[in-house]
């Protein structure tokens, strides 16, 4: 018998909000548009490092390729915002605390996101028998925003998040694709609503938004301090200020997200009084510390050194300070050649080279 496809797209949304997305959408795979603009950031060589964008580019443009079969993505976003915008400019403001992105302090949202999109994939797969779906969770080459915007999730801000107006941009993304040929989202188009403000282009402390939608990610603080595993470039590093993993000073800016939701997920909640903890204190984490505390959470990502080099960094930006040189100090015969590297740098900022 066929199955009522209508029903069956109801009952997804039903469960997605059991399982603790605040919105969900299906849509097809019209990305010939996203696609060109891809190629062209790519052949500009903004990706950096991230030779895997390149290396995958032709998947991200066929999910078929990446779930035989498939003709729909069912996409949802679960909020993370676990603090006032004021909270966080207030540590972002404090040079002798560290600002770590939120979406990072709490549990590894892949790991928390893709287990619920599991379960959700195998409640339609028991309602609808032979159907196949795979879940995706930021890690694999799918093109989420575009798949969101699509799927009515909101619009591509000019920060290149995905901007809702009645939930701003601090939400996660998934989506499952699947060979189910559910309705799509009839639904006008969301509109873009950024209109001529430009608050998150003028924000960016190393200028990595280089107009509408278009980010140089070897600019860009996150891509710095997370992904880039060898020296940041000397002229950015005062320009990074305290941030040692990830910026949020574009979502911080951006006039939409005073409507930005409260996460109701526990596992979002800060760990270890990250979301305010001095440089010096994680500085002298040794790295079983290291290991130990960021063990479950996108903070591991980055490595013992890396975390040591972007802590340099903002101690390098930190008012000088007895307790600053010394904790320098402390690392300059450091293992590492490129926390050296960083220390020195920083130590002689404070004029104690």
């Amino acid at each position: 018998m066929t199955p009522d496809l209508h029903a069956v797209a109801s009952l997804i949304r039903q469960w997605a909000g059991e399982l603790g997305f605040q919105s969900v959408g299906i849509t097809g795979f019209d990305l010939d548009a996203d696609i060109e603009h891809l190629q062209q950031w790519l052949a500009d060589g903004r990706h950096g490092s991230m030779t895997y964008m390149a290396r995958h580019a032709g998947l991200r443009a066929d999910p078929g390729t990446l779930q035989p079969g498939a003709l729909r993505s069912i996409s949802v976003r679960m909020n993370y915002m676990g603090e006032s915008p004021a909270q966080m400019q207030a540590c972002l403001d404090d040079p002798d605390r560290a600002y770590i992105s939120r979406y990072a302090l709490g549990r590894d949202y892949h790991k928390l996101i893709r287990k619920r999109l599991k379960t959700l994939s195998q409640r339609i797969e028991g309602t609808v028998p032979g159907t196949r779906s795979r879940p995706f969770v930021d890690s694999g080459p799918v093109l989420e925003k575009a798949l969101g915007r699509d799927a009515r999730l909101g619009w591509i801000g000019k920060h290149t998040l995905l901007l809702h107006r009645e939930a701003g941009s601090w939400f996660f993304l998934g989506e499952i694709l699947t060979d189910l040929p559910l309705p799509v989202d009839e639904t006008p188009a969301v509109k873009d609503l950024c209109g001529s403000c430009a608050a998150c282009i003028t924000v960016c402390p190393t200028q990595a938004i280089t107009g509408p939608r278009q980010l140089d990610a070897r600019r860009c603080i996150s891509y710095l301090t997370i992904e880039h595993r060898g020296s940041i470039p000397e002229a950015l590093r005062p320009a990074m200020g305290n941030r040692i993993f990830g910026c949020d000073d574009c979502q911080l800016v951006c006039p939409w997200n005073r409507y930005a939701q409260t996460a109701a997920e526990p596992d979002f909640v800060a760990r270890h009084g990250l979301e305010s903890a001095s440089l010096i204190d994680l500085f002298e984490w040794d790295e079983p510390s290291f290991l130990t505390r960021t063990e479950g959470m996108p903070l591991r990502r980055t490595g013992y050194v890396g975390w040591l080099r972007n802590l340099a960094v903002a101690l390098g930006n930190a008012p000088t300070s007895e307790a600053v040189v010394d904790a320098l100090q402390r690392r300059r015969d450091h293992p590492s050649e490129l926390v050296r590297e960083h220390v020195n740098w920083a130590l002689a900022r404070h004029g104690a080279s």
